[in-house]
C-alpha cells in the first residue's frame, strides 16, 4: 500500500513527524517498507516563464525561448511542442543537476546560446510523461524553487501489510489506525447522498449468494468522460503510483485508495439488457481490460449480462463495457463479494490485481451505498450528469460474533501487568463495541474487521495499542542445556562445509517446481498443486535437479562461465505406507536429498594447467570426498534425464541411495545449454550416518605393495573386479593382511583382443605383529588371482 504522508494528514494529524509516524506504523505491525521523497534528487530547478517563442533559424522542430526567471531573461532552446508565451514550467538554470546526475551548463544548439533547460515531467523524474513540457499553475511565482513549490520533498510511505490487515487498504483505514495509536482526531470524509434527478434504473439478477453478498449500484447519464482529472487527484494518485488515465477511471482508483473500496465503471451502452451475477460456465470467454483472453469455469465468478460475460466479479471489467473518452452513460457499481469466492482466482490466471487483494481480504460490507454517493458526488463536480437512484440488492451479509476475551489471560501471554483500564481504552480507540464482564471483555468486531475472531486477536490488538516497544526486554529463567550430538551423526552443517571447501556454493530453492521441467527429471507419480502460488510453480519437486538447473540458466544468463552449486532439501513423492503424523503428510514421502550441480571447466582459468570441461568422474570425486568412511558403490545404469553412457546408480549396501550422471543430451538441446552440466543426488540421512571410531593398532612393520595387470572382458566394470577382490580376501584365511585395494590404470589396445581390456590395481598387505615373507604374500596373490580367473575369466597381463 503506497500513499503520500498528505493523504493521510488530511484525515489524522497526531504531533509526529514523518521518521515518528513511520516507526509508529511499523511497531503497530503496519511495517512502513519505504518511506523517501516523491521525487529522486535534483537541485538547481525554479518556476519560470515563457515570455516569447520563434522558430529556430536553422533547426525545424527547435524553438528559440525567451524565458523569465525571475532574475532576468535568458534565452533557452526548446524542442517541447507545448512550449507557449506565457506558460509557467520548471526550468534548470546552468549548473542544475538533474536526476541521473546530469549536469546543465551553457550549450550552443545550431549555432544558439541556449543557458538552461525546459524540463519535461519525465526529465525530473516525476512520471513518464514526455510528451512535453511540465505546465505549472498561473499562481506559481516565478524563480521559486521547484521542488518546494509542488512539494515534492513530500514522504511517500510504502506499507507491507500482512493478510489480516485488510481494513487498512486504504488511506482512510490507516488513519483509523494512527487515530488509535496517537490519540488524534479522525476526520472522517463527509459523505452526503446525492439527489436522483433522473428515474433510470438498471436491472440486476444476483444468481449465486455464495459469491455476492451485495450489489450497489445506479445509472448516470450524461457526463463528460473527457473532462480533465483535478490537479489535486492526479497529484495523490501519481503519488500512490498510479498513472492518470481518464477522470472515470481516476475517480475510481481514487475512491479505492481512499476508502479501501474497489468500484467498477460500466459504459451503459454497452450492457445488452440487464446483467446477472453468478458463477462462470465451462466453455465462456472474456477479454479483460489489461488485453488477456481467459476461459472461465464454475470456480470463478462473473458479472454477465443478456449476451456475454462483462466483467470477472471483484477482479476485473471486460473490455467490451470499458468506458473510453466518448463514454456518455455509466452504471457504477459497488458490491460486496465474499472473499472465499475471490481468493485465488486472479493468480488461477497468472495476475493480480489492486482488486483481487482487497476482496479476498475483505472488505466492508455495509458501507457500499455510502461509498456509491462519495464517487457519484465526484463524478457529478468533475464530469457533470445527472444520477439515478441507487440500487441496492442484499443476500447475505457478514456475521460479526462477539468474541471474548479474559483480562487475566491477556496479562499473562503479554507478560505486562496491563490494567482493565488501559485495555479498555485500547478497544475504544480502535473503534471496537465492548462490555466488560468481571475479567471478559465481549468485543463485538465492526464490519471493517475480518480478522478479529478469536481471544488472541482481542490480545494482539490491545498490546498493538499499548504499544510493541514498551515490552520489558527479560532473560529467559529457564535452562537451555546443549543437546549432545551423538557421535554416530554427522552434521549436517559439516557436509555442507566439505562441498563448500571445494569450490560448491549452497542456493535454496523453493519446493514448488515447473511440471514440464520436473517432469523430465524426477521419477513417479507427481503431486501437483490445487492452488499454485504461480503458474510456473504448479508442483511439488520430486528432484533437486530442477532448481539447480534454473539456478545454472540465470548464472549463464548473466555470464558466468563455471558454475559448482548444491542444495540440501526435500523432495517429495507418492507413498500409500505413509502415516499422517505431526511431521509427516499421509501417502507422501518427504525424504531429504542433497544435490550438486558442476558447470563449465574442471578448474578456473590458469597458466599451470590446460583447460579441461568437468566430467563424471570430478563430481564422483567431490561425492566420495563426502562418504567419509561409508562403502559407496557406483554401478552404471540409465536414468531419463543422465546421459545413457555417462550415469550410475550410487548403492550402499545393498540399497540404493542416488544417482549421479551428466545431463541427457535431449534435455541438454531442450534447456539451451552450451554444454552439459554434471549432477548427483542421494540421501541426505545416508550421509549423516557414521560408523563410531574404534582403535586400530597401527603396525609398525613395512607393507607389501603389488601391482596387478588383469586381462578381463570388457563388459567387466572395475567396480565388480574390486567387489570379487574383497570376496577372494574374505574366503581366504590370510584375507585380513589385505589392508586395501585401488584401481589406477585402464588400458585398451595393443597387444589385446578387441572386446577385452586391461585393469591394473594395486595391493596392500600388512600385519601389525611381523613383516610379512615373500611365500605367504604370493600365495594370498595366487588364491586371488584363482578367484578372479574363475568368476570373472581374468588373466595376468
Amino acid at each position: 500500500m503506497k500513499f503520500p504522508e498528505s493523504w493521510l494528514r488530511s484525515f489524522c494529524d497526531p504531533d509526529w513527524d514523518s521518521a515518528q509516524l513511520a516507526e509508529k506504523l511499523t511497531m503497530a505491525g503496519l511495517e512502513v517498507e519505504e518511506a523517501d521523497s516523491f521525487a529522486p534528487e535534483f537541485s538547481g530547478v525554479i518556476v519560470a516563464q515563457v515570455r516569447t517563442v520563434t522558430r529556430h533559424p536553422d533547426a525545424d522542430k527547435l524553438n528559440v525561448c525567451e524565458v523569465d526567471t525571475g532574475t532576468g531573461l535568458s534565452t533557452i532552446v526548446c524542442g517541447a511542442p507545448n512550449v507557449a508565451p506565457g506558460v509557467k514550467v520548471p526550468c534548470a538554470v546552468p549548473g542544475a543537476m538533474l536526476p541521473g546526475g546530469f549536469a546543465i551548463n551553457p550549450v550552443k544548439m545550431r549555432g544558439v546560446q541556449s543557458n538552461g533547460m525546459l524540463c519535461s515531467a519525465r526529465e525530473l523524474g516525476l512520471s513518464e510523461d514526455h510528451a512535453g513540457l511540465l505546465l505549472l499553475d498561473n499562481d506559481a511565482p516565478v524563480g521559486a524553487d521547484l521542488r518546494s513549490v509542488l512539494n515534492l520533498d513530500e514522504k511517500v510511505f510504502l506499507l507491507k501489510l500482512t493478510p489480516n490487515l485488510a481494513h487498512c487498504f486504504g488511506v482512510f483505514g490507516i488513519a483509523r489506525e494512527v487515530s488509535a495509536l496517537s490519540g488524534s482526531a479522525l476526520k472522517a470524509p463527509i459523505i452526503n447522498p446525492v439527489q436522483a434527478d433522473i428515474d433510470d434504473r438498471l436491472a440486476v439478477d444476483v444468481q449465486a449468494p455464495d459469491l455476492c453478498g451485495r450489489f450497489s449500484g445506479r445509472v448516470i447519464r450524461g457526463v463528460n468522460a473527457r473532462a480533465a482529472t483535478p490537479d489535486w487527484m492526479k497529484s495523490r494518485l501519481e503519488r500512490a503510483g498510479q498513472r492518470s488515465i481518464s477522470a472515470l477511471v481516476d475517480i475510481s482508483n481514487y475512491v479505492m485508495l481512499e476508502l479501501g473500496r474497489p468500484t467498477h465503471v460500466f459504459d451503459l451502452a454497452r450492457i445488452h439488457g440487464g446483467l446477472q451475477v453468478r458463477w462462470g460456465r465451462t466453455g465462456e470467454r472474456l477479454e479483460l481490460l489489461n488485453g488477456q483472453t481467459i476461459d472461465l469455469d464454475e470456480q470463478v465468478g462473473v458479472i454477465a449480462d443478456q449476451v456475454q460475460v462483462e466483467s470477472l466479479a471483484g477482479i476485473m471489467g471486460g473490455e467490451s463495457t470499458a468506458v473510453t473518452l466518448d463514454t456518455t452513460d455509466i452504471y457504477l457499481e459497488a458490491a460486496f463479494w465474499w472473499p472465499e469466492a475471490i481468493a485465488g482466482r486472479a493468480r488461477r490466471y497468472n495476475f493480480s490485481t489492486d482488486a483481487a487483494q482487497r476482496f479476498e481480504r475483505g472488505v466492508d460490507a455495509q458501507t457500499t451505498v455510502e461509498h456509491i454517493e462519495y464517487i457519484t458526488s465526484l463524478i457529478l463536480q468533475i464530469c457533470g450528469g445527472k444520477a439515478g437512484p441507487v440500487d441496492d440488492l442484499i443476500t447475505g451479509m457478514p456475521e460479526r460474533k462477539p468474541v471474548q476475551m479474559r483480562a487475566s489471560r491477556a496479562r499473562k501471554v503479554i507478560g505486562v501487568d496491563i490494567p482493565d483500564a488501559q485495555m479498555a481504552q485500547s478497544f475504544e480507540r480502535l473503534g471496537l463495541a465492548f462490555e466488560q464482564q468481571g475479567d471478559v471483555f465481549v468485543v463485538t468486531p465492526p464490519s471493517w474487521r475480518f480478522d478479529l475472531q478469536i481471544e488472541e486477536d482481542l490480545i494482539e490488538e490491545v498490546v498493538r495499542i499499548w504499544g510493541y516497544e514498551r515490552l520489558p526486554l527479560r532473560a529467559p529463567h529457564a535452562a537451555s542445556p546443549m543437546r549432545a550430538q551423538p557421535e554416530a551423526v554427522r552434521p549436517a552443517l559439516s557436509i555442507k562445509k566439505l562441498l563448500a571447501s571445494r569450490d560448491y556454493q549452497e542456493v535454496i530453492n523453493y519446493s514448488f517446481v515447473a511440471s514440464e521441467l520436473d517432469a523430465k527429471l524426477g521419477l513417479g507419480e507427481p503431486i501437483r498443486l490445487l492452488n499454485p502460488i504461480a503458474a510456473q510453480m504448479d508442483m511439488m519437486r520430486r528432484t533437486l535437479w530442477g532448481g539447480l538447473i534454473e539456478n545454472l540458466k540465470a548464472n549463464l544468463n548473466r555470464k558466468a562461465s563455471r558454475v559448482r552449486l548444491f542444495e540440501v532439501g526435500r523432495v517429495f513423492h507418492r507413498d500409500p505406507s505413509i502415516q499422517a503424523g505431526e511431521l509427516s503428510v499421509s501417502a507422501i514421502s518427504q525424504p531429504r536429498r542433497i544435490a550438486a550441480l558442476a558447470y563449465g571447466p574442471a578448474l578456473d582459468e590458469q597458466w599451470g594447467q590446460a583447460s579441461r570441461a568437468v566430467d563424471f568422474f570430478d563430481l564422483k570425486g567431490d561425492l566420495q570426498a563426502l562418504q567419509g568412511d561409508l562403502p559407496l558403490r557406483f554401478e552404471r545404469a540409465e536414468h531419463p534425464a543422465l546421459h545413457p553412457g555417462r550415469s550410475a546408480k550410487v548403492i550402499l549396501g545393498s540399497s540404493q541411495i542416488g544417482w549421479i550422471g551428466s545431463l541427457h543430451p535431449a534435455l541438454q538441446q531442450q534447456l539451451d545449454l552450451p554444454q552439459a552440466p554434471v549432477l548427483f543426488e542421494i540421501d541426505m540421512k545416508v550421509l549423516t550416518e557414521r560408523a563410531v571410531p574404534l582403535f586400530n593398532e597401527v603396525s609398525k612393520f613395512p607393507p607389501v605393495i603389488r601391482d596387478l595387470a588383469l586381462v578381463v572382458n570388457d563388459s567387466v566394470t572395475a567396480q565388480a573386479l574390486l567387489d570379487e577382490v574383497g570376496l577372494a580376501a574374505a574366503a581366504n584365511s590370510s584375507g585380513t593382511l589385505l589392508k586395501n585395494v585401488r584401481i589406477f590404470d585402464e588400458y585398451r589396445g595393443k597387444g589385446l583382443e578387441n572386446k577385452e581390456k586391461s585393469l591394473a590395481i594395486r595391493l596392500w598387505l600388512q600385519d601389525t605383529q611381523r613383516t610379512l615373507n615373500d611365500a605367504e604374500v604370493g600365495d594370498l596373490i595366487q588364491a586371488l588371482l584363482d578367484h578372479l580367473r574363475i568368476q570373472l575369466g581374468a588373466r595376468l597381463r
